[in-house]
């Protein structure tokens, strides 16, 4: 694996340190298996209630909470909601990346999984405009900076139980199950989402229906709190801790000491949180007021979508474990770029079956480049800053995203009528994460002996 590694760019010149899965060890201990575990699920739980308001955002929060704006309009506030927690979350970063490099990744898991999923729960207890006026938007944009506070801390510390916990020769695998998590948060929100509207009248769905799956979020988070208690703290960390040499201010040693790679490690990982928010929020309203097509065929889409992500993730990963990051990130990058102009033709013709093809390829696309991110993130920053330094470079990245996808979408399709001109801005956000990874000096976070001494503490061989 050395030579394919080094082929792909991910060795590391002499002197520099070695990548994460430099080790001997393949085989996983009982510790590697339940962060695995519990990343996946953890994660998946976080991206269940993530995708979830943005779905409601778009099909049901416009009318209850902003009636008296035009359909538009208010769908547009609603989405302005969604956002609001976007812009939270690189302080979510800071402040659990920061208690995540000093005390431990474990214990912030508990308290992201609590804060983001109390907070949808809560939003499926919320009285409507109707009831309580004014008040209702604003307690729901307070429950959405409480849920962005707490999943920005949520994918870093998954990342790190699972990625340090991992045999050193699957690193990149168990990294890539964390980035799993989000198909499979947004698949179980879509079926939820469209057992309801479909079984309910619409009338019913609207009044009272669409609180059903914000409450079930409680399930999902006992679920996921039985699995994070049982872990112990990631064997990296623990050797850091032993030896004292722990960062007193880890975010003042980031970003001294490491302001390249945060800048560039941001830029990289920006153009998949953006196509994929263009998916699976932006293009259901679209297809919706654009296209006419029903609600029930978006979050078909969404969904269809959701199970080519999954797909490209496991491939990517896979493959990258083989040929390396730096190689399996451009062709993800490079495939995004390349299916946004005929994504959009397809689409736009209103055929279900071209539809079904737009969506699975591109979902297919961005999962390819979202497989080697989380491992890419880690290897980038050592231990002493790896928690606030892998966080808040992709939480940067999910504000750009969150926050340019709509935007762009929204002032593009209302200046030039055509959806094609969306598939240029894509082409276009592609190509600054891929020029971003060439100057990228990926596996460069990572001590010579940590592969070692995880092997050690998860007791393989």
């Amino acid at each position: 694996m050395a030579d394919a590694v080094e082929g792909a760019g991910r060795a590391q010149a002499p002197g520099r340190r070695k990548p994460l899965g430099s080790g001997e060890s393949a085989r996983p201990s009982p510790q590697a298996r339940r962060a695995a575990a519990a990343s996946l699920i953890g994660t998946a739980i976080e991206y269940y209630d993530f995708f979830l308001y943005g779905l409601a955002a778009s099909v049901v929060f416009g009318p209850q909470y902003f009636p008296s704006f035009s359909p538009v309009a208010g769908t547009l506030a609603a989405l302005g909601t969604f956002l609001a927690g976007f812009l939270v979350r690189p302080i979510g970063a800071l402040v659990f990346g920061h208690f995540g490099d000093r005390i431990g990744r474990k214990r912030l898991l508990v308290i992201s999984l609590l804060t983001a999923g109390g907070a949808t729960f809560v939003i499926g207890l919320l009285p409507t405009y109707a009831t309580i006026g004014v008040a209702a938007p604003i307690l729901l944009v307070a429950c959405r900076v409480v849920q962005g506070f707490g999943f920005g801390g949520e994918w870093g510390g998954a990342v790190l139980m699972a990625v340090e916990n991992a045999p050193s020769r699957r690193r990149i695998v168990y990294g890539s199950l964390p980035q799993m998590g989000n198909p499979a948060g947004l698949i179980l929100a879509t079926a939820i989402l469209l057992a309801f509207t479909t079984l309910l009248p619409t009338d019913q769905f609207q009044a009272w229906g669409w609180r059903i799956p914000f409450l079930l979020s409680a399930a999902l988070i006992v679920t996921g709190l039985i699995i994070r208690v049982r872990l112990r703290e990631s064997p990296a960390f623990t050797h850091a801790r032993e030896t004292r040499t722990l960062a007193r201010f880890p975010l003042g040693e980031l970003l001294r000491a490491h302001p390249r790679e945060l800048v560039l490690g941001t830029l990289v990982v920006t153009a998949s949180p953006s196509v994929g928010l263009l998916l699976y929020v932006y293009l259901i309203p679209y297809g919706q007021q654009v296209l006419r097509l029903p609600v029930t065929t978006m979050l078909i889409l969404a969904g269809i979508s959701g199970i080519g992500l999954i797909l490209g993730i496991r491939m990517s990963a896979v493959a990258a474990e083989h040929l390396g990051v730096r190689r399996l990130s451009v062709c993800g990058l490079l495939a995004m770029a390349a299916w946004a102009i005929p994504f959009f033709l397809l689409f736009d013709t209103g055929s279900l079956p071209a539809a079904v093809i737009a969506f699975a390829l591109f979902g297919l696309a961005v999962g390819v480049a979202n497989g080697p991110q989380a491992t890419l993130l880690a290897e980038l920053y050592p231990i002493q800053v790896r928690y606030s330094g892998a966080s808040l470079a992709l939480q940067l990245a999910g504000v750009l995203g969150g926050v340019i996808a709509p935007l762009a979408s929204t002032a593009l399709l209302a200046a030039t009528g055509n959806g094609l001109y969306i598939g240029i801005w894509v082409i276009g956000i592609s190509l600054i994460s891929l020029v971003s990874l060439v100057y990228l000096h990926t596996g460069a976070g990572v001590d010579a002996s940590e592969s070692e001494q995880g092997a050690a503490l998860t007791g393989a061989p």
